[in-house]
């Protein structure tokens, strides 16, 4: 749910569908293309929370400034950055500011196919004890690192998993989007800056290859800076 205010299945067993299947993040998600962001959209951003070097107060102005539709802040491990963020959004719409459609987000590691890789979590109830275990600043270890224990964690608590950034792994991104298919997961990161550009820009070829996959299996697509350092518009 938003923190606030406001682009062929298998035959596998599958967990459960999400608590609430008519997500209001899936209509947004549906409507996403390559040029949303990251001047309109941006679900994949870090703050001092975690690994970034923003603070959630300047992350929360730099969104302000460019004008953001949309935004969720997903802090590894983290929800510390959305309060101080929300009252930066709530002091804005005070004065008759737009401000952007905060979802709450996270990034969490787990294990798919064998191989660690992480997952978006965006627009889940924070007070569901679900996911609890996972907002403690640091992964898992044993059963719960495994991409069905987040992914039943984070539909319980009523959010949607994404695959982050599938083309940065061990493994091909094929077989990684088939296996969190196969899992039920809604969707992933179509497009990223696997080339780490000063200002983001998608990859050719890889993310329209990405992209492709994910509409074949009507999976959701997603999109985000990865933002590490002290720019909104790159990584």
């Amino acid at each position: 749910m938003p923190a606030g205010g406001g682009c062929g299945r298998s035959g596998y067993p599958r967990v459960p569908d999400p608590p609430v299947p008519d997500h209001p993040l899936r209509q947004v998600l549906r409507q996403l293309t390559p040029a949303c962001c990251p001047s309109r959209v941006n679900f994949h951003c870090h703050t001092i929370c975690s690994d970034g070097s923003l603070s959630p107060l300047e992350l929360a102005q730099q969104a302000l400034d460019l004008g953001l539709e949309h935004l969720a802040i997903t802090d590894h491990h983290s929800l510390a950055a959305h309060g101080p963020a929300m009252e930066v959004f709530e002091a804005a719409a005070s004065e008759g500011r737009a401000v952007p459609s905060f979802w709450r987000g996270v990034e969490i590691s787990c294990l798919l196919e064998g191989c660690l890789v992480h997952v978006l979590v965006l627009g889940f109830d924070a007070d569901h004890p679900s996911l609890e275990p996972y907002l403690q600043g640091r992964a898992l270890v044993g059963p719960a690192l495994q991409a069905e224990a987040v992914l039943e964690a984070g539909h319980q608590a009523g959010g949607l998993l994404l695959l982050a950034h599938p083309a940065r792994y061990r493994l091909p991104f094929q077989r990684l989007i088939a296996a969190a298919d196969r899992l039920g997961f809604d969707g992933a990161e179509a497009w990223y800056d696997y080339q780490m550009q000063p200002r983001w820009t998608p990859t050719p070829l890889v993310c329209d290859a990405i992209a492709a996959e994910l509409q074949q299996r009507g999976l959701l697509m997603s999109c985000g800076t990865d933002t590490h350092g002290l720019a909104l518009l790159g990584r």
